[in-house]
């Protein structure tokens, strides 16, 4: 991964601080054997949820460039993901299915499902994250067209509000080849389970 400055990581002992507030407003006492090193446990999930706004995803794609004369559709599917609702701060997850087609370049396979986990590791909406990994595969590699298909399962309509626990949300978005009908279908056939 390419990591940005290290002045941008937040410090764990604030964030440990905080925890630690948190847990006593709830009424808890944090001094509790259980939840004697909760706040730095809760502390050191949240930096690795969220270590996606210390990596740069076009530089992951750029680390990895290679010329290359292939120009039919390129498919990285199923690849799992998790993600932290910006509006609740619970989990989302599911799968991303990725496709491009080169213009000239591609890139090493494991860096789309990177740029994936890259975005995912932020505070999201779906759709913005959909959104996001079609721009930088799009910005990146200047490809003849991009098309991304999300589908995930949404904690905050399972464990609150409507408490729906099957419910799977699906967005998509594509740019230029993927703007034809018969392309996205395509893709579309491709990405099916079986």
């Amino acid at each position: 991964m390419v990591e940005k400055e290290e002045s941008a990581f937040p410090d764990l002992e604030e964030l440990k601080d905080h925890y630690r507030n948190i847990i006593s407003l709830f009424g808890e006492d944090v001094e509790r054997e259980g939840l004697q090193k909760t706040p730095e446990r809760v502390a050191k999930a949240m930096l690795t949820l969220t270590e996606g706004y210390r990596i740069d995803p076009n530089e992951i794609l750029l680390s990895a460039k290679f010329k290359e004369e292939y120009s039919q559709m390129v498919i990285v599917k199923d690849i799992d993901f998790f993600s932290l609702c910006e509006h609740h701060m619970l989990p989302f997850y599911g799968k991303a299915h990725v496709g491009y087609i080169p213009n000239g370049y591609i890139t090493g396979l494991s860096k789309i499902a990177r740029v994936v986990d890259t975005f995912s590791h932020r505070l999201q909406v779906q759709e913005r994250m959909t959104f996001q990994i079609k721009e930088c595969i799009q910005k990146a590699l200047n490809p003849l067209g991009v098309m991304v298909v999300i589908e995930a399962k949404h904690t905050c309509m399972q464990m609150r509000g409507v408490e729906k626990q099957n419910a799977i949300t699906t967005t998509s978005d594509f740019t230029g080849a993927f703007k034809q009908a018969k392309t996205r279908e395509e893709f579309m056939n491709l990405i099916r389970h079986k």
